[in-house]
């Protein structure tokens, strides 16, 4: 994963490494344009298509059965999503909506075969993607089983700054602007409890907000 720059908002993106394949297997799919607010798929649908981020961020979410959203992603450039239902052509289990003008690149998952074989670059970087993805779930659902909305909050907060914190001395730079509203449907809490939560954990001194940019001054506190 790589660094992501001072006042982005994407909580999901590839490095080059990861996404070479995928960038110069790009002409092999179908350049599609998404407005604002368009879904480039719905839950429940069944399609067979995926789609590989150029430019713009993309919301991936999960409507629950109460009808609440719960946002499993923020995905920006050189992400993939939409590749579990294209392959398993089952109904899809989350949407993706445009949350600014997207560019991206669209796969049928019915064609990779005869891909995989020309540039099997293209399936390990899948496979990558694929492992990188599991993971994350993995701990995400560890404490998402929680009753503690606050664990839910720091391991997000963890998260983040694995993927793309930067040493600033005095702690981890996490470098993601995310709104107490987009923290609070990405961990199952109330906007209010994510707003206590990270009021305590500064008067705490765990960490610092200055500007935009949030600092873990203390890891050790913040997952105990």
């Amino acid at each position: 994963m790589s660094a992501a720059k001072s006042g982005s908002t994407e909580t999901w993106r590839l490095d080059g490494a990861v996404a070479g394949p995928l960038i110069r297997a790009a002409h092999l799919g179908r350049r599609r344009s998404f407005r604002k607010g368009e879904f480039l798929y719905r839950q429940d649908e069944v399609d067979t298509s995926f789609f590989f981020i150029l430019q713009g961020r993309v919301q991936v979410s999960m409507l629950r059965e109460d009808g609440a959203e719960f946002v499993l992603e923020v995905m920006g450039q050189w992400a993939l999503c939409g590749e579990g239902a294209a392959f398993d052509g089952l109904p899809r289990f989350s949407s993706a909506v445009a949350l600014e003008p997207v560019e991206a690149v669209a796969f049928d998952a019915r064609g990779m075969e005869s891909l995989f074989r020309e540039t099997p670059e293209l399936a390990t970087a899948l496979l990558r993607i694929a492992g990188m993805k599991q993971r994350v779930i993995g701990v995400r659902a560890q404490y998402l089983a929680t009753q503690k909305p606050e664990k839910r909050i720091a391991e997000l907060l963890t998260r983040l700054a694995d993927l793309y914190g930067q040493d600033a001395g005095d702690g981890v730079v996490i470098g993601i602007s995310l709104t107490h509203e987009q923290i609070a449907a990405m961990t199952g809490a109330s906007r209010v409890t994510v707003t206590r939560t990270l009021t305590r954990l500064k008067d705490e001194g765990v960490i610092a907000v200055r500007g935009r940019q949030t600092r873990i001054l203390d890891r050790k506190r913040l997952i105990a």
